[in-house]
């Protein structure tokens, strides 16, 4: 084969993924004896990990006590038609002991759509998870049990629908509006 021309293809079927090796984080968590799942990093390489519902409150509690006091964002989406909806959370640890700087955490909640779609919320212990667990209700319908508010922030209080979810099918009205 000369030097310059690409290999030869094969018929060997492509090599599976490495799975995701758990960071610092997740052998600490397994340390503790908090089940959860390690999920690849994202994209700069900050550590993410899959918990049940179930564990959640557990798990953030112990997140919290570990240092990561600050909850940079709560949100939600939808894997599409018929797939699962994601409750998550990105958790940092902000001005660590050692001076440097922040380290994150990504805490991810998988839910069957058809199932139970509930999870405790996070308030009691981030204060700020108040109105981002609430537009996660608004528009995708996932509940949070013990929120002190469970009402729908940005739509009507008798909207029908998730509107961010991507099975939602808009209702047959148009608003007529004057443009000047």
């Amino acid at each position: 084969m000369p030097e310059n021309s690409a290999p030869e293809p094969t018929a060997e079927a492509p090599l599976a993924a490495a799975a995701p090796q758990p960071g610092p984080l997740s052998r600490w968590l397994t340390t503790h004896g908090f089940s959860h799942e390690v999920l690849p990093a994202d994209h700069k390489g900050v550590e993410t990990i899959a918990v049940d519902a179930a564990f959640l409150l557990p798990l953030a509690a112990a997140l919290q006590a570990f240092g990561f006091d600050y909850l940079q964002c709560q949100g939600a989406y939808d894997e599409g038609v018929g797939q699962r909806l994601v409750s998550f959370y990105h958790l940092a640890k902000v001005g660590g002991s050692d001076g440097l700087g922040t380290e994150e955490v990504r805490v991810k909640v998988f839910l069957d759509r058809s199932g139970d779609l509930t999870v405790p919320t996070l308030y009691p212990l981030y204060r700020g998870a108040d109105w981002q667990e609430r537009e996660s209700y608004d528009m995708f319908g996932i509940s949070f049990a013990g929120h002190p508010q469970p009402k729908r922030l940005l739509m009507p209080e008798d909207w029908k629908g998730w509107p961010l979810r991507k099975d939602y099918v808009q209702p047959d009205f148009y608003e007529l509006q004057d443009a000047y």
